[in-house]
Parts: structure tokens; sequence; C-alpha cells
């Protein structure tokens, strides 16, 4: 991938002798988002501890071309990242906090940016031993976007987060992102991340399993009729008796086969009298997919 900011070959990492990663590699190209999307214990935060050095492993990472060692990164001052949880000096406020560390003659501005961004306006001069979960949250995030980073390496960013404040976050990497900025995001709250990432690298016991697109994975899921009728128990015991696989619950919702015709599924209710009502058209999500991909992996 020409145009790669951060490339990982052939990574290996174990701990105690017990494998942690097992041959890793994988490419971030530039004003992409990729989510690092695996079970807890699978190795995200482990890859991304090992991209900025903060962990020896064996294998070669190369950060906008410069290799990264584990003793020697000068090329991480154009990398912003918010690893596991975020940490700041409690008896400074949340503005001191960020003025420490902002670099540059346009500091200032750049802070007032992020503050206004994240909407911390109301809270950024109070001392950070009294922020809330969320607030800390968002004072890493800021610290990650501080200094104008080309890579932001994000592990569960929206941690604590409230919806309104998930929204704004959510908005923020995506306005970096057409800026050029490029991501490695993880998260556990795939739904976010469906709405975020543009490439997936999926990982299980320290082995990559999948590497796609967004686009690509979500082509490849599980399709859906649901169809709303003046007798929907009645509905779905006529539909199962033809054959169509029900999903359970309380509403009339088919697996739409390859091979099957919407007309031919209606054509089965209208013939036994069911009148239909409304059809609607559903697929299957980003976490039921990962889930189902990582049962068939692991079987």
């Amino acid at each position: 991938m020409a145009d790669a900011i951060l490339t990982v070959n052939h990574l290996n990492k174990s701990y105690r002798h017990q494998p942690v990663l097992r041959d890793v590699s994988f490419e971030c190209a530039q004003g992409h988002i990729v989510g690092l999307v695996g079970a807890n214990g699978a190795g995200k935060t482990t890859i991304m501890k090992a991209v900025l050095g903060l962990i020896k492993a064996d294998g070669d990472i190369r950060i906008t071309g410069t290799t990264m060692q584990f003793d020697h990164h000068p090329i991480l001052t154009v990398v912003g990242a918010l690893i596991e949880y975020p940490s700041s000096y409690p008896y400074m406020s949340g503005w001191d906090n960020l003025r420490l560390f902002a670099d540059g003659l346009d500091a200032q501005a750049r802070i007032s940016t992020v503050v206004s961004a994240l909407n911390m306006s109301s809270y950024i001069h109070q001392k950070a031993r009294h922020y809330s979960l969320g607030m800390k949250q968002k004072l890493g995030v800021a610290l990650a976007f501080l200094n104008k980073p080309q890579l932001v390496i994000l592990d569960e960013p929206m941690n604590g987060l409230d919806p309104q404040g998930t929204k704004e976050l959510r908005d923020f990497i995506l306005k970096e992102k057409q800026a050029g900025v490029t991501f490695l995001i993880s998260s556990h709250i795939l739904s976010e991340l469906q709405k975020l990432a543009d490439d997936l690298v999926v990982i299980d016991h320290g082995r990559i399993i999948k590497k796609t697109t967004m686009t690509a994975l979500l082509a490849t899921t599980d399709h859906f009729l649901v169809i709303t009728t003046d007798h929907d128990g009645q509905a779905k015991t006529i539909l199962t008796t033809a054959g169509y696989q029900v999903v359970a619950g309380p509403i009339v919702k088919v697996h739409l086969a390859p091979a099957d015709q919407v007309a031919d599924v209606l054509s089965v209710l209208t013939s036994h009298g069911i009148a239909v009502t409304d059809v609607q058209h559903a697929d299957a999500d980003l976490e039921s997919t990962i889930l189902k991909l990582l049962a068939v992996t692991s079987a």
C-alpha cells in the first residue's frame, strides 16, 4: 500500500513464553479509519502498545516509512494516542493539562479548537480530579489530537461517554479524517465503529483472521425481510411451513437467502389469505457479523 501511514509486519509478542501476538501484519492507509476488532484479550491493546513503542515486540513497525524502535522513537511526534485509561494531573485544570503538552506558537488556538469541538468549555478550567469518567475520557482524547498528529491511535475512545459525547467525538474524528488524519481505533461498541471505520482488522487469540473493508464485510452479511401483516402469528407459521427461516421474536422477520425472491415470499402469504401491509429490508449489523465470524474461526 503506497500511501500507508502505518505498516505492521510479522509482529509477534509473548509473555512468559505464552504467545499473545502471532505474526500480525496490516497497514493503515492515509486518511483512513481502521477498526481493530476482537474479543477482550485478543491482543488489540498489545498491538497498539507495540506500535507506540511502549512494549518490546518482534517484527517490523513503520510510521510514515520510519522504523519504530522500543528505545528510540522520535517519529511519535506525528502520532497522537489514547491507550486504556486516560491519565492527567489531577490537581491541574483540564486546560492546564492540555497546555502542558501543547507545542508550537499556535498552542492556545489549537487547545481552544479541540475544547470547543468536544464541548468541554463548561468544565475545562476545573481541576481534573473533579472530572467524571466521561470528562476524563474527553480530556484524554483532546490530548491525543493536540499537536496535529498524522496518525491517531485510540483504544476504546467511547468509554464513559454519554450519547451526546459519543456523537461529538464521532463527528470530530470524521472531520479530522477528512483533513487527512489516519486512525487506528479499537472499540467494543461496534455500532459506533460501523459508523466510522473504512477498513477492519479482526483479531482472535493474537492472530488476524480477517482484513477487509467495512463495505465488503457488510456486503456479505445476512439479509432479512421484515413484514407487517394483519395476522403476524399465522404469517410466521405459514412461512415456516413453506421452508423459510423465520427469526424468533414478536415481528415477522424472514431470513432472505440469495436464491429467495421477495415476490415469492409475499405470494406465499397472500395465497393463504394473509394481507401484507408493509415490507422492509434489513441487514445484519457489524456486531452480529463479527460474532458470526469469530464463532466460525473458533469452531
